[in-house]
């Protein structure tokens, strides 16, 4: 019995150790803080052919961890891919991508020169400072919804930003 309660007290002080560092982790803020994108400058292009158009946000991640674009839904058009600009041999062409990370405390800023959403068939009826509803569907953040403002391409809109719709 003597053994038991002299090998007792190494567990328990190892244990309590571990707890207070772990208590001082969290408090100090090095045990980070989940993903937390927020979506502005939202903007879908006026389309200039029946048969695609594209869309832009800028994505900032103000949380401590990583999260993942997995794809954009819009009541707009049927089908909306995250495609990425490839230039080979000194062409350029566009691939779809399943996914776009975006870094803990980073930025992601979408772009006819890198990452866009293309929609495709190209929504009609659409003029410029119409706002069109989009859902954005991240691995941590969950879904995040904006309405994006349709503008003209190379205009001063095309710069604006937008709001998160109501509710989010």
């Amino acid at each position: 019995m003597s053994s038991l309660l002299r090998a007792a007290p190494a567990p328990v002080v190892a244990c309590a150790l571990t707890l207070v560092g772990l208590v001082a982790w969290t408090v100090t803020g090095a045990a980070g803080s989940p993903a937390d994108v927020h979506v502005t400058r939202a903007r879908v292009l006026l389309p200039s052919n029946p048969d695609a158009t594209a869309a832009f946000f800028d994505l900032r991640n103000t949380g401590g961890a990583d999260d993942e674009l997995l794809c954009v839904t819009t009541p707009l058009t049927d089908r909306a891919m995250l495609s990425r600009r490839v230039v080979r041999r000194g062409a350029g062409s566009m691939r779809m991508v399943s996914s776009a990370r975006i870094a803990a405390h980073g930025t992601l800023r979408m772009s006819a020169e890198e990452l866009d959403v293309m929609l495709r068939p190209a929504p009609r009826r659409l003029r410029a400072g119409d706002r069109v509803p989009f859902v954005l569907h991240f691995r941590e953040s969950g879904r995040v919804r904006v309405a994006a403002v349709a503008v003209r391409p190379g205009t001063a809109a095309d710069r604006a930003a937008s709001p998160r719709m109501p509710g989010t």
